[in-house]
Formats: structure tokens, sequence, C-alpha cells
């Protein structure tokens, strides 16, 4: 009889879990929801979930909340679900590149695989800018005063083992110059550095830079994809430069939650930004900001971090970057 009544009473709480995990997800949200932004305000990323938080309140019925985490290459930002009850509240916007390379060059205090990618919804677009009165008017200038000064040339990225620092890498190791990298919290701190004389180049998002390189205050050498975007087609790409592999590294940029978050939520989520995505409010606002529109839900961003991986592991290793998590 102990028995049954055991099994009778382990049944009705799983019973009552199930419900209890489906009422959550049909009545979330029910408050504010928090965004941890992995760069500085007035970054890339920045003006781009804001663009987000604008739109998404009519498809949520809650307000997303943004709030910066600068520093440590996005982790922490990502540390921001990590510590946080999996219940849907608390979100981190980060990219394939964070799990594919950035935070695999790091020593973490916590365990990716805990992290849920649940989409992306734009190509962030990236440039080796310069000051605009720099005497290099394209990227074969730079390279040779590079060539002709060992150890002079100062470029800037947002994190070791990150994009930005992969995409530098790749082409200063193939034309063979030794220069000298510094790491920044985010674009205004780098674009700064570059218009004080700090830095001599930088490979810069270009949102924040996009009003500099109309005024002519910056100057973009190539745009590091591998092909000229349509609204700047007289600069040319890395990959028609000759630095292909460059080329082959899309940043694309989305929302992650702690992998215990109820699948009812993530199916919210994931349908409240899509409808952000698909709004005209929102194709209005990233053209006015010049980043590219792209939306992957889940198998998507997983197949980009796959393919991010594969490309950049070898390179984090051979660099003596790569961390083995414990």
């Amino acid at each position: 009889m102990k028995k049954k009544a055991l099994i009778t009473i382990f049944a009705l709480l799983l019973v009552a879990g199930i419900w209890v995990s489906n009422s959550q997800g049909q009545n979330y949200p029910t408050r504010p929801i928090e965004l941890a932004a992995p760069y500085s305000a007035g970054s890339a990323t920045d003006i781009m979930i804001r663009l987000v938080a604008d739109i998404i309140p009519k498809y949520l019925g809650q307000p997303l909340v943004v709030i910066n985490k600068p520093g440590a290459n996005g982790s922490l930002a990502a540390a921001e679900i990590i510590t946080s009850k999996p219940d849907g509240y608390k979100l981190a916007m980060l990219a394939n590149t964070h799990f594919g390379s950035a935070f695999k060059a790091l020593k973490l205090s916590f365990d990716p695989n805990d992290i849920d990618p649940l989409l992306y919804f734009y190509e962030m677009k990236h440039g080796l800018s310069v000051r605009g009165d720099s005497p290099w008017k394209n990227l074969n200038d730079m390279l040779k005063y590079a060539r002709e000064n060992p150890g002079k040339l100062r470029w800037g990225h947002v994190g070791r083992g990150g994009t930005q620092y992969v995409y530098g890498i790749l082409i200063f190791r193939k034309a063979g110059v030794q220069t000298i990298d510094l790491p920044y919290k985010g674009s205004p701190e780098q674009i700064s550095a570059v218009l004080g004389g700090h830095l001599d180049t930088t490979v810069s998002t270009y949102g924040p830079v996009k009003d500099l390189l109309k005024t002519g205050r910056l100057r973009y050498l190539c745009v590091l994809t591998d092909r000229r975007y349509s609204d700047l087609p007289d600069i040319p790409s890395c990959t028609e430069l000759g630095f292909e592999g460059a080329g082959k590294i899309p940043t694309l940029f989305g929302i992650s939650v702690h992998k215990n978050t109820p699948g009812e939520i993530k199916k919210t989520l994931i349908e409240a930004f899509r409808k952000t995505y698909e709004s005209p409010e929102f194709k209005a606002g990233i053209e006015r900001i010049g980043e590219e529109p792209k939306f992957g839900g889940p198998e998507e961003m997983r197949e980009a971090i796959r393919s991010h991986e594969k490309f950049s592991v070898p390179i984090l290793k051979e660099l003596g970057l790569y961390v083995e998590q414990k």
C-alpha cells in the first residue's frame, strides 16, 4: 500500500510540475524583461538592441530593458543569464562568434553549454577603418607601412579571441607583418582612439561609424566579408584583396537564454523576436543603421556556431589562445 501511495504521490507531483511549467509559459511575461548587452552604450550591438527594445513590447506585452555589460569579450553579459533564474526574465544578446571563438579564448566562470542560443536577427558589418586624413588610401598602403616599420602599426579590437581579433590576425599574418593589437570595450572607445591618434587602425562595426564615413572623418580600407555591401559599393571586400579567410566569418547576433528556461517561454520569445524582425519599423530602423537583416531560429543559430567553431578553433590553438574549459 505504501508503495502504491508513493507512486500516486510521485505521479501527482509530476503532473503538477508539468502544469506549473505550462502555466508559466502561457502567462509569460508578466513583468519587464532584462537583456544584457555585451558591449558599451553607443556600440553597434547597443544601437541594434535598443531599436528592438522600442518595437518588441507590442509583441511581448512587456518592456525589454537593456543593461550594458561590457568587457571580457561578452562573457560578462553571458554570465548574467547563468546566475539568474531560468524563467525568461533575463536574456543576453550574443553572437555565433561568442560561442564559436570568444568564449574559447577565456577562462570562464560558467559552462557555455548552459546557455541556449535561440535566434539571430542581423549580420554585423565590419570594416578596417583609419582616420580620414590618414596617408593610407587603401589596404596595401597600410600593409606596406607595416612591413617597413615592424611592430609599429597599432590596431584595435574588442577582445583577443573574438571575431574582430581573428579578422585582424588573418589579414596581418597573411601579409607577414608585425603589429601591436590593443583591446577595447566597444566601438565608441575604438573610434575615439583612432580619431585621437592612439590607434592607427581598428576593426570597427559599421553602425557607429556610418556617419563618420560619410563625412570623411573615418575611412574604410576594406569591409571584412566575402562581398561588397550594396550601400558601400566603392569599398573592396577583404576577399577580393586576397584575404579570403577573413571573409568567411559572418557575425550573426541574436538572443540567448538559460538552457533550463521552459520550452513554452522559449517559443514565446522566438515568436516575439520574429514578429519584431518582420515589422516595418524594424526594417526601416535597420536600414537607417546600416546593418544586414538576417533571421534564423535555434537550429540555424547552432549551425552558425558550429561553422564558426570549425574555422576559428584551429586558429586560436595555433596562436596559443585556446583555453580548455573544466
